[in-house]
């Protein structure tokens, strides 16, 4: 151990005596001041150590180390003369550093503990228990209302692995799972039954760091329950318990009548005490069985059922237990928990996994609605073609559902984990569809990013790509997508270097593409490579069995996206949309079903026929008028479908008629697009009609 003489005895020689003090290396042996009262002198005296007003009367082989604290430089001088290089001298300027590094050491202790003691008084003023736990699983905080819970002391758990203190704590799996657990029954080991609220502790960087758990007592009120025999006296004695308790809790008698409730049930159930009291235990029950009644028929208690509870339809988990007094029945005692923060955090995580399914391919074949032999089969070809590398060409009108299959085939498919990217090439424009599929290199254009841009073929590398209507392509890109299927390669636009991919192309189209070979808008070597898996998607009116099915699907999704809680809808409903053609298909069919519950009263929870849009009805009667039947004649002639079909046939005619068979100028007159005209021509076998 160093030996050491302090000279000085004002502010830095104090601050240095006290640091070295609680030193286990360095023992001070004497303080020497002129000034027997200076701080320094006073001190050491309290602590025992020597002083002495000459430091020159100190032997000079008692001490190892001299630190100068007196600021006389003159002083200084004469020390280190005197010592002559035989023990360490340290001048009064690194003293005074020392000193005030000291200082601040301690002033930063000071104010750690004011903050930590502020902490911990915040914390015991809790009425839950909480217990915080590092990373390591090591208790770093435990509160008194903890201690009081658990029967364990704070002094004996700080810095003890929580296993050790409480072996059922699931905080371990908190930090390894990153998950909260809310509302989560847990017996200790006094026996106590606790509702605890488990969650990770994070930094600012989203990393968990460890977990903490809130948890309250709630046996205490069930205990009470049995062992009071008067039921007057439990109401008295469980009121000023149970009126402060978040969760609720509802008292009935042997005859299930009840007795009493709490503040908290009545926020949660959405009754009333009159509503309650005196009434029978199933007047609180919206979906579910009464456990009261339960209860009082077995004499057995029950734990963690889900029922709903209240017009509010709220979620809860009960807990009942029979009051048995000397072996007589006196009535139950239930506790309620509200499960409403678990259902939105479930909510938030749905909504989350929404947002990434649209980032992703979404849709799987068992979204597919459809048992009729037209959707069966494009729905077998679809799988045959997920299993292989090849191109597919999925045809079919608007709203038929093309991309949907293309989702599925992406997902049943071995590219199914990498990345799928959803191109409609009608909805960019020409200028930039080339840059965007191919991607460009730097200075490729006026505008263009610095280091170039990848393009969609770049990014689904590995993956699949969907071209929705491939058949509005320009010449040039064309061509340019002809050399991705032949050579599997891409080259940037004002790039020379070509980029090899590994894609698997999914095209769709609702044009006539032999057709647009014939007119030269279409190239007839890319058709052949696109066509080699075709699948045709049958329209909803050839398939209209699948209404039904359709339709429980979409109300679903509807329900999700409205905040809606429709149930089904009828068989006559079903029936009035069978009668039309939708020629918009399945997009025009969840249109007018969203349309339809939106108009929809709050308490209606099922779509009948009086619901459905008249408009759908009205369509068929003037088709049927204007072709000169009436609605009263047709059955007797054709079904509702074979007139429409008739008049839309004869309206082309008289149309291509009229304009001398320009295609251009009769679209237009109609007021279709130039595509829907070649559809609807091919599908009246009208590609070769003649205006003479």
């Amino acid at each position: 151990m160093q030996k050491v003489l302090l000279i000085g005895g004002g502010k830095e020689g104090t601050a240095i005596l006290k640091l070295l003090a609680e030193s286990d290396v360095f023992q001070v042996v004497c303080v020497a001041d002129i000034n027997p009262q200076a701080p320094g002198i006073v001190e050491a005296v309290r602590i025992g150590i020597p002083s002495a007003s000459d430091w020159r009367s100190v032997k000079a082989d008692s001490y190892d180390i001299i630190i100068e604290a007196a600021g006389n430089k003159q002083l200084a001088d004469e020390i280190y003369q005197v010592s002559n290089g035989r023990c360490v001298l340290i001048p009064c300027e690194v003293a005074s550093i020392i000193a005030r590094l000291f200082e601040d050491k301690r002033a930063l202790i000071q104010e750690l503990e004011k903050e930590t003691s502020k902490h911990d008084s915040i914390f015991n003023t809790l009425n839950d228990g909480m217990i915080v736990i590092n990373k390591e699983g090591y208790i770093t905080l435990f509160n008194r209302s903890a201690e009081k819970i658990t029967d364990s002391t704070r002094n004996n758990v700080i810095g003890r692995h929580i296993l050790e203190v409480i072996p059922t704590s699931r905080l371990p799996v908190i930090i390894h799972t990153n998950r909260m657990e809310a509302n989560q029954e847990q017996i200790l080991n006094n026996g106590l039954k606790i509702i605890t609220t488990r969650m990770p502790l994070l930094d600012e960087d989203n990393n968990v760091i460890g977990a903490f758990a809130v948890f309250k007592d709630i046996t205490e009120a069930v205990n009470l329950a049995e062992q009071i025999t008067d039921l007057k006296e439990i109401q008295t004695m469980l009121e000023a318990i149970i009126q402060s308790s978040d969760d609720a809790i509802s008292v009935v008698d042997e005859e299930g009548r009840g007795l009493l409730i709490n503040p908290a049930y009545t926020r949660i159930t959405g009754l009333s005490r009159e509503q309650v009291i005196g009434q029978p235990a199933t007047a609180d029950i919206y979906e579910g069985d009464s456990m009261h009644m339960q209860v009082l028929e077995t004499r057995r208690p029950v734990r963690g059922v889900n029922i709903r509870v209240g017009p509010k339809r709220r979620e809860v988990i009960v807990n009942v237990a029979p009051i048995i007094v000397d072996g007589r029945l006196k009535g139950s005692v239930g506790v309620i928990h509200d499960v409403s923060e678990i259902q939105q955090l479930t909510q938030e995580l749905n909504r989350a996994r929404q947002i990434i399914r649209t980032l992703e391919a979404k849709y799987t074949f068992d979204d597919i609605i459809g048992e009729s032999e037209e959707m069966k089969l494009p729905i077998q070809q679809a799988k045959l073609c997920a299993r292989t590398p090849a191109t597919v060409l999925l045809r079919g009108e608007s709203g038929t559902g093309k991309e949907l299959f293309a989702h599925a085939i992406h997902n049943a498919s071995d590219k199914k984990y990498n990345t799928f990217v959803r191109v409609n090439c009608a909805a960019i424009s020409e200028s930039l569809l080339e840059s965007e599929l191919f991607g460009y290199e730097e200075g490729a254009f006026s505008g263009a990013k610095r280091g170039g841009k990848k393009g969609f073929f770049e990014e689904a590398n590995n993956g699949s790509i969907f071209l929705d209507e491939i058949g509005e392509l320009a010449a040039n890109i064309q061509a340019k997508l002809l050399r991705v299927l032949q050579e599997n390669e891409i080259v940037r636009v004002g790039g020379t270097k070509p980029i090899p991919i590994n894609v698997r192309v999914i095209a769709a189209t609702n044009l006539n593409l032999e057709k647009a070979i014939a007119n030269g808008s279409f190239r007839e070597d890319l058709y052949f490579r696109i066509n080699r898996m075709p699948i045709h998607i049958s329209p909803l009116r050839s398939r209209k069995e699948d209404i039904g099915e359709l339709c429980g699907r979409l109300i679903q999704k509807i329900n999700q996206e409205y905040g809606r809680n429709i149930e089904g809808i009828t068989d006559d409903a079903i029936k009035k949309l069978k009668q039309y053609d939708w020629p918009g298909n399945v997009r025009e069919l969840e249109n007018v079903l969203g349309r339809t519950i939106i108009f929809m009263k709050l308490n209606e929870m099922v779509i009948d026929e009086k619901h459905i849009p008249d408009f759908l009805e009205s369509e068929d009667k003037t088709a049927s008028i204007q072709e000169g039947i009436t609605p009263r004649q047709n059955p007797k002639k054709a079904s509702l479908s074979e007139v429409m079909d008739q008049f839309e046939k004869q309206t082309l005619m008289e149309a291509l008629r009229e304009h001398g068979g320009n295609k251009t100028s009769t679209a237009k007159t109609l007021g279709i697009s130039i595509r829907n005209l070649y559809y609807k021509m091919e599908k009246y076998h009208l590609e070769n009609f003649s205006v003479q």
